[in-house]
């Protein structure tokens, strides 16, 4: 109880900018939640994508269609969908590009609020701090002669730069995760693509 009191002490001395930067953190963890939930239904897995590629590559089409079918993910999806497929090397192509373009974009959906978000608060916190300050070097506390209320609204104006980086901080890490993780799942769809049409060239050959 006594942390959680002066957590809301520091939060009021910290100014205004204090509730924008409480919005911004409160979105980073939502999305990061959000994100996470989606990520961990829409991607395959490494796993499977070494599986897979290992199946094709050993010439075991059958076996690889039935790891995909019964794989979750959007990757093993859209192999499945393109292997039960009739039609030509080219238009399976095309079917896979067009299905990972937006397989992507929903991966990437919510992850530039996040870079804003790294942007935007450490300017939030500079801002309360330089508000902070003027109210500390005003012409009313030199004229009192208060020197310890000059220094002491200079600590207080900080806290709002600290929030705002601690802030920046926690979305710059949120960003950073899901950005390798939307690497790593598109990387891996070029794999199992390529397979499945290294496959269906040997078979037109």
């Amino acid at each position: 109880m006594e942390a959680i009191k002066e957590a809301i002490e520091y939060f009021h001395k910290g100014g205004l900018v204090m509730w924008p930067l409480l919005l911004c953190s409160i979105m980073v963890v939502t999305i990061a939640i959000e994100r996470y939930l989606y990520y961990k239904t829409a991607d395959s897995g490494s796993v499977f994508t070494q599986e897979f590629c290992t199946l094709m590559g050993q010439g075991d089409v059958t076996g690889a269609a039935q790891l995909a079918a019964s794989s979750g993910g959007e990757c093993a999806r859209i192999v499945s969908e393109t292997m039960s497929m009739p039609g030509t090397a080219a238009r399976h192509s095309a079917y896979m590009e067009s299905q990972a373009g937006l397989v992507i974009a929903r991966l990437r959906s919510k992850l530039h609020y996040l870079g804003v978000i790294v942007t935007m608060s450490p300017l939030l916190g500079l801002l309360g701090t330089i508000i902070g300050m003027i109210g500390s070097f005003s012409i009313f506390n030199l004229q009192e002669g208060q020197p310890l209320a000059i220094t002491g609204g200079i600590g207080e104006a900080l806290i709002a730069t600290a929030s705002g980086l601690c802030v920046a901080i926690l979305a710059l890490c949120a960003h950073s995760y899901f950005a390798q993780r939307l690497d790593n799942s598109i990387t891996e769809m070029e794999q199992c693509f390529s397979a499945v049409l290294e496959a269906e060239s040997r078979g037109d050959n």
